[in-house]
């Protein structure tokens, strides 16, 4: 069981850091102090895909890393 668990957190954590690293850049830091467009836009298509993915997989990595605790 714990072996089946490590795996799956590997599997979780490079699912995870890719689904972060390959959302839209501009949505930044930058867009706090004024660097974007100045305007509001929702996510839509892969870029909200990718967004919800990447909660799912925080839970994912959450509950797995919780997992560890009680075996």
């Amino acid at each position: 069981m714990e072996k089946f668990l490590m795996v799956f957190q590997v599997i979780i954590s490079i699912l995870l850091t890719v689904s972060i690293l390959s959302q839209n850049r501009g949505t930044g830091l930058s867009a706090t102090f004024g660097g974007s467009g100045g305007f509001f836009s929702s996510k839509r298509g892969a870029e909200k895909v990718l967004f919800n993915l990447s909660i799912v997989f925080a839970v994912l990595f959450v509950l797995n890393s919780l997992a560890f605790l009680f075996i």
